[in-house]
């Protein structure tokens, strides 16, 4: 039976691939993460493979063989314009790129960024096997609400945004404040699983481990 390994130590991540029945193991790397790309995409795609590479370096010979590592890395982004048209003809559109926060002060610079904007989140993801490499990144349109002073302090102040991209999660008590998406949730917390489910039918397919 094939072994699927999970490049990420995010217990989201973790949750996700469990609830569409895949089994699998956790393995991380400690990899420094650094990126020479400027486009969020690319940067998803670019952190997701050096986590899945570092990874499968790790692993013996033996064991890739019959191995398929997935990485994953999630940022979120708004434009650094609240409105796009004002961009001239030609013109590059720039972002800003959230992490996850350093602090509590950082924490609440990305939610007062986020504060009543439509941003984008984005999620590499490289897949590594014998076979080859195959690395992309879905993107998803989110709506957050206008956050009072307040209502960014007592998000803070559960500690809830302080290990995720972007200064919170949508999939906890901020979801009172997101009026709306386009594209995959499940992207948004952390991992788009029909798109990796997509890329790993013919490795589940040829070991009927699926």
């Amino acid at each position: 039976m094939g072994q699927i390994i999970l490049a990420s130590a995010s217990p989201r991540r973790k949750e996700l691939l469990e609830q569409i029945g895949l089994e699998f193991e956790v393995r991380t790397s400690g990899a420094e993460e650094f990126t020479t790309a400027s486009q969020p995409g690319q940067i998803g795609q670019e952190l997701s493979e050096i986590k899945a590479q570092a990874v499968w370096d790790t692993l013996t010979d033996a064991e890739k063989e019959d191995a398929v590592v997935i990485g994953a890395d999630t940022i979120v982004c708004v434009r650094q314009s609240a409105d796009s048209k004002q961009l001239e003809q030609g013109q590059e559109e720039k972002f800003f790129v959230l992490g996850k926060p350093k602090d509590e002060a950082d924490a609440a610079r990305m939610l007062h960024l986020l504060s009543g904007r439509v941003h984008q989140v984005f999620t590499g993801v490289t897949i590594l096997s014998k076979e080859g490499k195959k690395t992309f990144y879905e993107c998803t349109d989110v709506h957050v609400a206008k956050l009072s002073d307040q209502e960014i302090a007592d998000y803070i102040a559960t500690k809830d945004p302080m290990d995720k991209a972007g200064a919170y999660g949508i999939q906890g008590i901020f979801a009172r404040y997101i009026t709306g998406i386009e594209g995959d949730y499940n992207n948004v917390v952390g991992l788009p699983v029909a798109s990796v489910y997509h890329e790993l039918k013919p490795f589940l397919m040829e070991r009927k481990s699926y």
